[in-house]
């Protein structure tokens, strides 16, 4: 039997009208929607895909994340999490797999499609809007000019002192649980006026700040921007 094709969706980063025309296509012509689902049973990618696109009568297979030391290395996740994937490629069922932004930034698609290739799957990556990109326009900031690099860091970077002095404009993503330590260490380097941010970008919970608070956790989906 002729396997399936696995592909990488990106629905972007909360706002149903910003999936692409591709990524609505490819999720209505594929049998089989594979749907990250988080530890409190929370599938906001699939929710996401469902504003935009009809995906009555589709089989959803739920991919269950879980923290590391509940499951072994990271490695091994991704392997179970690919199995579940494979079961169904091989009865012949296309899959597209949801991934919030867009599926090649900080996503778990790169691991799960290098898998998928290595067993000899056929894959196809749908590219998306980022969160930093909707971010940057929520904030009418620009991002780049001619001649004016980006950097792209993680917030909890062990390194985030020297990276914010890189010349350019600085995304921090991923920045929830480390605003303290973002917020004392812009601080410190005289940056914290060049810095702003925006919570939960594109949801119904969004903010939009032109500042760095830290009062707290402010969840996961946490972009800030600092500029030159």
């Amino acid at each position: 039997m002729e396997k399936g094709i696995l592909y990488g969706v990106s629905v972007g980063p909360g706002d149903s009208e910003l999936m692409t025309l591709k990524a609505v296509r490819v999720i209505e012509q594929c049998p089989v929607i594979a749907a990250p689902r988080t530890k409190g049973k929370n599938t906001l990618a699939l929710d996401i895909a469902s504003g935009a696109a009809n995906i009555e009568g589709k089989q959803i297979i739920y991919l269950d994340f879980k923290m590391a030391d509940e499951t072994g290395s990271r490695s091994e996740a991704h392997k179970r999490l690919a199995e579940q994937v494979f079961s169904v490629l091989d009865q012949g069922l296309d899959v597209a797999l949801l991934n919030l932004g867009d599926a090649t930034l900080f996503g778990t698609w790169s691991y799960i499609e290098k898998l998928a290739r290595d067993a000899g799957y056929e894959t196809e990556t749908v590219s998306g809007v980022t969160s930093f990109c909707a971010s940057a326009a929520k904030l009418h900031a620009s991002l780049t000019v001619m001649e004016h690099p980006l950097h792209i860091i993680p917030g909890l970077s062990e390194n985030l002192e020297e990276e914010l002095k890189l010349p350019g404009t600085k995304v921090l993503m991923k920045s929830g649980r480390a605003l303290p330590k973002v917020k004392e260490t812009l601080e410190k380097l005289g940056m914290a006026d060049k810095a702003s941010m925006v919570v939960n970008c594109g949801l119904p919970n969004e903010r939009v700040v032109d500042h760095i608070e830290a009062q707290g956790d402010e969840g996961y989906f946490v972009v800030v921007l600092v500029g030159e």
